[in-house]
């Protein structure tokens, strides 16, 4: 019934705007962590580096290079957890004062929209930015506990546990980046998800473009060709 009374606000056009949105995050998703064999997304042949990276570790005398990676890499994951959270605590300031946005995408969009469907287009867009906030904080510690694997990799390679360790340390590397990913496409669809204020055809619009950037940059980029080139 609660349900139900939720979606009577909302037209077909809406509906279908909301089904791209969902369908166009967990979809873009699943085909950057699951691309085709004889084409790889960025994100797969990264945690390809990222493997050799660990195996390398084993034999490298000086590590002081390889902490100086993972401090950077937790406070990139600090950073964005940290901006996640000024944002979800804004839209909350927000959806404490609907009538103001009301107003807003009222002047914009042309049509009249009532307080419940801007509060639930904003709970929308929590739920993403929560989602990232959620995959940031996740990401920061496992790239700590990479740090703690790669502190126990010993320094020689004859050694039984040497490599064993470093495989050990780059699955947890390429799990931190992998949900380091996904709460920036999360951050991404939240972005998309503002425009549903001004109406279902721009977040159509919206999560095109978005779902398009998302594959371009993975499939089409110019990093991507630099990864492809073959040494001469």
């Amino acid at each position: 019934m609660f349900w139900t009374h939720l979606i009577s606000h909302f037209d077909a056009l809406d509906t279908l705007a909301l089904a791209m949105l969902v369908i166009g995050w967990l979809g873009v998703g699943y085909i950057i962590e699951n691309p085709p064999k004889n084409r790889p997304s960025v994100s797969r042949m990264m945690s390809f580096y990222r493997r050799e990276w660990m195996l390398h570790l084993v034999d490298r005398n000086t590590r002081v290079f390889d902490a100086q990676i993972v401090s950077n890499l937790r406070q990139s994951t600090a950073f964005f957890s940290s901006t996640s959270m000024i944002a979800i605590g804004g839209l909350l300031a927000l959806m404490g004062n609907p009538e103001r946005v009301a107003g807003i995408a009222r002047d914009l969009a042309q049509t009249p929209e009532s307080q419940v469907e801007i509060e639930i287009k904003l709970a929308v867009i929590l739920i993403f930015l929560a989602n990232a906030f959620l995959k940031f904080v996740w990401s920061h510690r496992l790239f700590g506990y990479c740090a703690i694997l790669m502190a126990a990799v010993p320094n020689d390679a004859s050694n039984p546990t040497a490599l064993p360790r470093a495989e050990k340390a780059a699955t947890v590397n390429i799990t931190a980046s992998r949900s380091f990913n996904r709460g920036l496409r999360a951050v991404y669809f939240a972005m998309a998800c503002l425009t549903w204020l001004f109406g279902a055809p721009a977040l159509i619009g919206a999560t095109v473009v978005t779902v398009f950037v998302l594959a371009r940059r993975e499939f089409a980029s110019q990093s991507r060709a630099a990864l492809l080139l073959e040494p001469r």
